[in-house]
């Protein structure tokens, strides 16, 4: 039992040896050349120059403006259908406010044509509905040439019943594919 003694009292004198001389601070000296440095700086500081402001092409400004006004005009020209009554190409009084907004867009931009396509419910024989259709269609057509609007600019097409929007079978139905719509070309 001395011996574990003795030899539990070196093991604890090497390692507080081992820590002791391993955390002692080391100093070391350094003495500072002699040299001087000197440093000059001549010039002056001056702040850049402002940035410059982009320069705005006004002309290309409005082209863009004019091509997005056209281009929101011809979606408000191909948007809008007219509608009709049952058996019927008279135009109505909602009607007329529509076309006349569309004469007003069509005599801005003279370049835009239009195709009026005039279609039908499901009731009546085909050959009745491709006649009533091509009525509503020329019906809208004529009166947009009473308001102005060049009539080489414009054509009319019918599809009868063939295209229909709505494929229900009730009134609800029939009521939206009597119309007449306008396709930009």
């Amino acid at each position: 039992m001395k011996m574990k003694w003795y030899f539990g009292i070196m093991v604890l004198l090497a390692l507080t040896l081992i820590v002791g001389t391993g955390c002692a601070k080391k100093k070391t000296t350094s003495t500072p050349p002699d040299v001087q440095v000197e440093v000059k700086d001549d010039t002056r500081w001056t702040p850049p120059p402002p940035p410059e402001e982009p320069k705005v092409d006004e002309a290309a400004l409005a082209a863009e403006a004019e091509a997005r006004a056209k281009a929101e005009a011809v979606e408000e020209l191909s948007s809008v259908t007219i509608h009709f009554a049952f058996d019927s190409y008279e135009l109505k009084e909602e009607s007329r406010a529509v076309l006349a907004l569309k004469a007003n867009i069509m005599r801005r931009y003279e370049e835009v044509n239009v195709v009026i396509e005039g279609h039908c419910d499901e009731r009546g024989t085909e050959e009745y509905n491709l006649a009533l259709g091509e009525r509503r269609a020329r019906a809208a057509y004529e009166h947009l040439v009473i308001l102005g609007v060049t009539p080489e600019r414009m054509s009319i097409v019918s599809f009868g019943e063939e295209r229909p929007v709505d494929p229900g079978h009730n009134e609800i139905a029939w009521a939206k594919n009597r119309r007449a719509e306008f396709v930009v070309q």
